[in-house]
């Protein structure tokens, strides 16, 4: 998950009708699965005497979805492929129906739940974001010089705590941890001690 990704900061909303039948979407900025049970939760409530609530959401490291009583794969699967699509992460869309009293076949539930989730992400506010991690480099005296040029390199400046050891911490893009750290362990013949933290959207 090292390229640049888009996090939705503010709810959207849409309506589809196809033959008689209402999709009403909506999205929800999230941080964790509790908080989408609870708007989802809160969905249900709202429109307790619709025929389906389906929903899909995506989370740094986790996604989920639901066709709740559709046919299998159309409706949260073409929700989250739109979510996916966008590069959203911390996104839930949730799409209600009201039966219109015709059967739209496979192809056009998918079609109707893809447009209205896609409405309602157009309707969103989005903020592009890039994933970091917490990186923590232990490094002795001797070594500090050819570590802090490879942090200098990056363009990263961590802060650095003197010790017996010297601790150099950052909030690094996550693209670049690999590299760093990889560079950090060769220059110090594997004596440094690294430490990398989940994945969170900076």
């Amino acid at each position: 998950m090292g390229e640049t990704v888009y996090k939705l900061i503010c709810s959207g909303t849409s309506e589809v009708i196809v033959k008689k039948s209402r999709f009403l979407g909506i999205t929800f900025p999230i941080e964790t699965p509790e908080d989408a049970a609870e708007q989802i939760a809160g969905i249900r409530k709202k429109y307790y005497d619709a025929r389906h609530n389906c929903y899909a959401y995506r989370l740094p490291g986790a996604e989920k979805f639901s066709d709740d009583g559709e046919p299998s794969q159309t409706a949260g699967k073409p929700m989250l492929d739109v979510l996916s699509g966008a590069g959203l992460v911390g996104a839930l869309v949730v799409v209600t129906r009201y039966f219109g009293g015709t059967l739209l076949g496979t192809g056009g539930l998918v079609r109707a739940y893809t447009e209205a989730a896609q409405l309602a992400v157009a309707d969103s506010k989005i903020m592009e974001i890039c994933p970091r991690r917490h990186v923590e480099c232990r490094v002795s005296y001797p070594d500090l010089g050819r570590v802090q040029y490879i942090f200098r390199e990056a363009g990263i400046e961590p802060l650095e705590d003197y010790q017996e050891e010297i601790t150099l911490t950052a909030e690094i893009p996550d693209e670049k941890v690999l590299r760093l750290t990889a560079a950090v362990t060769e220059a110090t013949a594997g004596k440094a001690g690294i430490s990398v933290g989940e994945i969170y959207l900076g």
